[in-house]
């Protein structure tokens, strides 16, 4: 992937205090408490907001459209095959709701794109969302669903619930996600295998045993138990934890690194095979895999006794080395054995490192160093996915994050 870069200044205030420590910096205020040991940058409070306030203002002013309809926010995909996509809206909802004491716009913003993700339901089941929409913003390309996007939806709306409660206002969150959650154990888990599959489209012969490493998301699996209490999310989440820890061990065993996608997994997992969906890189540590680091890492900083703080010490350890603790040499991509794939940087695979290495005591210098080029970047006003993510670390690393 080539990416133009252009610097754009803008800011937005923070508002809200700060309670609590934790690491050199203080937590806000509703933020879920991080478990003992965890590490923060050392930077000020004050520094950190600073950094947050920027880019969610990047994020909100070149991503943000009201185009598709009165009271509705929608998140463009610039850099994507189609204007909107499923997974983009999620994050949408996700930043809103975690930015509440924030920003005033907050829950305008997520109930905008709410309305959105309503008004366009997949083909296959009404309670999942079309995974992709047009500049027309009209859904195409067979209006079924993207797994991955609806499970950020549904979670993104147990935080709103935290954060914003559901019983005033226009939209009953912790209803909405509960009829999501149980549209995707419907149609988007193979009820065999326990694991998520590609899509409301994906239960057929050539994908139904295969998955997405970057939906193996332990903290939303576990919110999804709790707002339901059904026992299948912990099988689905344990589930997961097995088969990463098995392919780190088959198949990364000095660098802990995912693949994209994963097949098999009826029986042993194993990595995809080239070109198996996307790209060549399917079977590597690529473009979808890059956000492995903080999907496990947070639940690494948020449970006390989570599987993911071993997996993502083996991730923290490998790139430590391979870059000699330089954030800038981190590349876009690697076999798993940790061979370079891609040249140059990007957030997308800078950003989620941070959140791994907020689990290991012995790493504060290395995540002060990775705070300091996250917070230095110059995003691209076209790259949507990685702005969404490194907004969303941000947020983590500043102690600003609300488990749902």
């Amino acid at each position: 992937m080539n990416r133009a870069v252009r610097a754009i200044a803008v800011s937005v205030a923070l508002v809200g205090s700060v309670i609590g420590t934790t690491g050199g910096a203080t937590a806000a205020v509703g933020a879920t408490a991080y478990v003992p040991g965890t590490i923060r940058p050392s930077a000020s409070q004050s520094v950190q907001d600073a950094a947050l306030s920027k880019y969610y203002a990047f994020w909100k002013t070149n991503f943000l459209t009201t185009k598709c309809g009165s009271g509705t926010y929608a998140v463009l995909s610039k850099d994507a095959d189609h204007s909107f996509v499923a997974e983009g809206e999620g994050y949408g909802m996700t930043i809103a709701a975690l930015m509440a004491t924030k920003d005033p716009d907050a829950r305008k913003i997520f109930d905008g794109i709410l309305k959105f993700v309503k008004a366009h339901p997949s083909v296959n089941d009404k309670d999942l969302h079309a995974a992709e929409q047009d500049s027309n913003c009209k859904s195409v390309n067979g209006s079924d669903s993207a797994t991955d996007g609806d499970l950020e939806i549904a979670y993104g709306l147990l935080i709103a619930d935290k954060q914003w409660g559901s019983s005033t206002g226009t939209y009953n969150y912790k209803a909405e996600a509960v009829r999501i959650i149980n549209g995707i154990k419907r149609a988007e888990v193979n009820n065999s295998t326990k694991f998520p599959l590609l899509g409301d489209w994906g239960n057929d012969a050539q994908y139904k045993n295969s998955s997405r490493s970057s939906d193996w998301m332990p903290g939303h699996l576990r919110a999804f138990k709790a707002a339901t209490g059904d026992s299948f999310w912990d099988q689905v989440r344990t589930r997961q934890e097995t088969a990463v820890s098995q392919l780190q061990s088959q198949y990364a065993p000095s660098t802990g690194l995912l693949p994209d996608f994963v097949v098999n997994t009826n029986s042993t997992p194993k990595p995809a095979p080239a070109n198996f969906l996307e790209s060549s890189y399917d079977g590597k540590y690529s473009w979808n895999a890059c956000r492995d680091p903080w999907r496990l890492g947070v639940d690494a900083i948020t449970v006390s006794d989570s599987a993911a703080k071993a997996q993502v010490a083996k991730m923290t350890t490998w790139i430590k080395s391979k870059t000699g603790s330089d954030p800038a040499k981190i590349g876009s991509g690697y076999s798993l054995a940790g061979a370079a794939t891609e040249s140059g940087e990007h957030p997308c695979f800078t950003a989620p490192f941070a959140v791994a290495a907020m689990s290991d005591p012995g790493s504060q210098a290395w995540l002060d160093k990775l705070f300091t080029r996250i917070s230095n970047t110059t995003l691209d006003s076209t790259d949507y996915y990685g702005t969404g993510i490194q907004v969303q670390v941000l947020i983590i690393l500043t102690g600003n994050y609300v488990a749902a």
